[in-house]
Parts: structure tokens; sequence; C-alpha cells
């Protein structure tokens, strides 16, 4: 079997990226008509609602990386919603735990409390899959091969269902925003070109894992770090440093921006179909 990684690349894997990764886009997982022009349409007696938004998955979510502590791309998020003329308050519920694989997350929306604020909420925003990808590294470190990466992803994707009818279940009508994985290697590592092709792979199975379920929405940000000229990654070169966080943010508001304007736009077509 075609081994991908030299063991000097590895190790700088196994020892930056203990905790997590994973990663959010302007890609969406189905066609989007409505555009951000739709801000002109909103009536001037329209008035701005309160949003709650939980926030559900790994490093990425809990914030590893981010000098202020403050939850990673969560205030970020939160400044955009609130500069809004759509939205009056955004409340967040952020349980990030580093280091969880998709199986964990499912454990924890078991939880009592997280139960409860899904269940409130108008957006679910997850960051998983980043430390199902490493569990792969580190289970088949001397011999770390394209079928370790396959096996895994089938788990991730049946874990990824799940997670989803979970949430669906709990709350019929929020929308889920899952964000996507990054590479974080690429900058340092490019001729290792076998991570990136696993990437855009497991991006993809998420992809179409959301297109099955209504009102899901996946945030593309491999572009990000792979295309950037400065470093948006941590110390430990593997999450993302305040830069980093602050452009996955940029990229779930574009998602949500275009989510909350189409559901008004839609609002407005049913209210005026009820008038005639």
């Amino acid at each position: 079997m075609k081994k991908i990684l030299s063991i000097s690349v590895l190790c700088t894997i196994l020892l930056a990226s203990c905790s997590t990764q994973a990663s959010i886009s302007e890609s969406i997982n189905q066609p989007k008509e409505v555009a951000l022009m739709a801000k002109e349409m909103v009536p001037e007696d329209f008035i701005p609602k309160d949003i709650t938004i939980v926030s559900v998955g790994d490093s990425l979510t809990q914030g590893v990386g981010d000098s202020t502590n403050r939850g990673g791309y969560v205030p970020y998020l939160e400044a955009l919603l609130e500069e809004d003329k759509g939205i009056n308050d955004a409340t967040f519920y952020n349980f990030g735990i580093k280091g969880n694989r998709s199986d964990q997350l499912l454990d924890k929306l078991e939880s009592k409390k997280v139960k409860a604020a899904v269940k409130e909420a108008e957006f679910v925003i997850v960051t998983i899959g980043g430390n199902d990808v490493m569990k792969v590294v580190r289970d088949h470190f001397s011999n770390l091969n394209l079928k370790a990466f396959a096996q895994q992803k089938k788990v991730y994707e049946k874990n990824l269902k799940a997670v989803l009818k979970k949430v669906r279940d709990l709350n019929p009508n929020s929308s889920i925003v899952l964000v996507g994985l990054y590479n974080p290697f690429f900058k340092w590592f490019a001729d290792v070109r076998e991570i990136n092709e696993i990437i855009n792979d497991w991006n993809q199975t998420s992809q179409d894992t959301l297109m099955k379920y209504p009102n899901t929405y996946f945030v593309e940000v491999a572009d990000l770090f792979n295309k950037s000229s400065e470093n948006l990654l941590f110390t430990d070169y593997f999450h993302p440093n305040d830069k980093g966080y602050e452009l996955i943010a940029n990229r779930v508001f574009e998602t949500i921006n275009e989510e909350e304007l189409e559901q008004h736009s839609a609002n407005q077509l049913t209210a005026k179909n009820k008038e005639n």
C-alpha cells in the first residue's frame, strides 16, 4: 500500500496537532438564487430579531489558538451578525471541546444542556472531522496509507449523518452549518499533495451528506489557508490564529446572511400571496 507521508512530516503533525483541526465558506451545498442585494428589500418598518446560535464540535469551536480566549470564530461572527440591520441580538452557546471526534460529538449532543440549547437555536454551527483525520495518522503512524483514511472516512460519514439526524430531531426548523476541513500543512509541506487530496475528499463527502438533509449548509475554508499570503496559523502551526478565525467567521457570516435573506424573501412572498 502506498505510503503518503514521510516520518518527518508525521512527527510534525503529531507534535503540532494533538488536539484538533476542522473547519467553515462561500460554498453552500445547494444552489442559492438570493444574493446579498436583498438588503435593500427590507422594509423600513422591519423589526430586527434576536437569534440563538449553538456552536458545537472540536477545538475550532472552543477556539484553540485564539489569543483572546473568547472562542475562536465566535466573537467575530457575533459582531458581524449584530451589525446586521435585520438582527438585534445574537446569543451564542459554545460547546466546543478540543480533541473531539465525530463520535464524541454525538455523545455531546446527548447532554441535557446541549439538547436544550439546540431546541431553541435558529442556527447550529458544527466544526468536526479534523480529529477523525488525525486518528488515522496516530493509529497508522508507521504505515500511513490512503486505504486507512478511506476506512475512517466511512466512520466519519456515518457519525455525521447521526449528528445531522440528532440535531434535526431536536429542532426541525434550525439551519445546520458545517465548517469544512482545511490543510494546515500546505504552506510547509506543499509537496505532500496527498494530504490536500484527503482533505478535499473528506470535504466532498461532507457536502454530499449535507445535501440529503434540508436547511443544511457547507462552509468551505480550505482555500483561505491554501491561498493566503499571510500566516493564518497559531504558533502550533495547526490551529488558526486570530486572523484565521476572523476569516472563518466571515465565511460563516456569508452563509448565514444569505440564508437569513432567503428566508426573509420567502416570508415576504408568503405574506404577499396571502394578501392576494
